[in-house]
């Protein structure tokens, strides 16, 4: 039978966490959620054991007791952290807002199926649990979306093991893995989240290695290889965007970076701005490059060009993403396809053209986790 891909890459990418969109007055055929189980139940475990076992609860008094427990460990919070948030336009808002409308309304799905697994986890490493049952988990998340049922992924409520396994009579022996409330979705129409694109989330035979195609074997300059350096700070995007906007910042940190000067300093920062930076290392000595800003969006990106804005020798750029109260600053890096220094040691010796793009890469990406480390030094110091 010939698998149709993009059915199985539509479910895939559409399977969504479904708080408020679960129909909470239609009745689920408890065989359509067996079916899910043993769609689940075909991928993959640790030693080929047969090891995972479901608990599908639709009592109205069990799942009001299971209502109660998750009420007590995290509902009662996400209930107040949505009150707190609402209308505030924080990048949590909408999320907690659904997670306190499950939470205030979890009696009412139709279902709730808890997988759990043989074994106590022990925090060993040893397969055969988590890594045995997750995989099954998402399988059956997804199974339920191709039949037009939804659920979310939730685990806060386990913190209150002991209650659950009294509430439930879960043998000690067994590891409750999540909970899933299931019930048909007000709608079908679930769209794909936004993501990072694979080559900017991938790395190639070393974490330090992107490439924006092939990469070829051996790897050529027009793979247009880079490297990705990134770090989680103890503030908002606002705090962080006037540390990253400095251009002179890195020459704290940077071995090769010395510092530079804005062309016409006067001037608001902005898409074309101008500025001239001083390197050194010890293949070329000191040299000053030309950089052309081709991304300035306040709180989220500011990256620039070297050389020839339309041809560069390298792009540089700083991205800010929200984690809440806290931001993942991402510093990213892409050589050429333009003229530079790397390109006339490449010309000088062409054979090597694989060898001198790596080690510039590992070079790069040295220097650059010593900036986000600066950066994020820098930014905390200041609160």
């Amino acid at each position: 039978m010939d698998i149709d891909a993009a059915s199985v890459d539509h479910a895939l990418s559409t399977t969504r966490a479904v708080r408020r969109r679960l129909d909470l007055k239609r009745e689920v055929d408890q065989q359509i959620i067996l079916d899910c189980i043993d769609i689940a139940e075909q991928a993959p475990t640790g030693g080929n054991l047969s090891s995972r076992r479901w608990l599908l609860v639709s009592d109205p008094k069990i799942k009001e007791g299971l209502a109660e427990i998750y009420q007590r460990s995290a509902g009662q919070w996400m209930v107040s952290a949505a009150d707190r948030l609402a209308g505030s336009g924080h990048p949590q808002e909408r999320n907690m807002a659904s997670a306190a409308h499950l939470a205030e309304h979890l009696a009412e799905v139709p279902a709730i199926v808890i997988p759990t697994i043989i074994g106590r986890h022990d925090n060993s490493g040893r397969p055969g649990l988590f890594d045995s049952v997750i995989q099954a988990g998402w399988s059956f998340c997804v199974a339920l979306r191709a039949r037009g049922l939804g659920t979310a992924w939730v685990t806060a409520m386990l913190t209150e093991e002991d209650s659950v396994k009294e509430l439930l009579g879960i043998p000690v022996h067994m590891t409750e893995i999540a909970m899933f409330p299931v019930a048909w979705t007000k709608g079908t129409n679930f769209s794909a989240a936004q993501r990072h694109p694979a080559r900017s989330v991938t790395y190639f035979d070393s974490f330090e290695r992107t490439f924006e195609s092939g990469p070829s074997n051996p790897v050529r300059l027009a793979d247009g290889p880079g490297t990705i350096a990134e770090i989680d700070i103890e503030a908002p995007p606002s705090a962080v965007w006037p540390v990253i906007t400095d251009i002179n910042l890195s020459a704290a940190y940077s071995p090769e970076f010395q510092g530079a000067e804005w062309v016409e300093p006067d001037s608001p920062i902005a898409v074309g701005s101008t500025f001239v930076g001083t390197n050194h290392n010890e293949a070329f000595g000191e040299f000053k490059v030309p950089s052309f800003i081709d991304t300035f969006e306040k709180d989220v990106s500011f990256g620039w060009r070297t050389s020839d804005i339309g041809n560069p020798g390298a792009r540089w750029r700083f991205d800010l993403e929200s984690t809440g109260p806290n931001t993942r600053l991402r510093y990213s890096m892409i050589l050429g396809p333009g003229p530079s220094g790397l390109t006339t040691a490449i010309k000088a010796m062409p054979d090597k053209e694989d060898r001198i793009i790596n080690r510039r890469v590992r070079t790069q990406h040295t220097a650059m986790l010593q900036v986000v480390a600066g950066v994020k030094k820098t930014v905390e110091a200041t609160l």
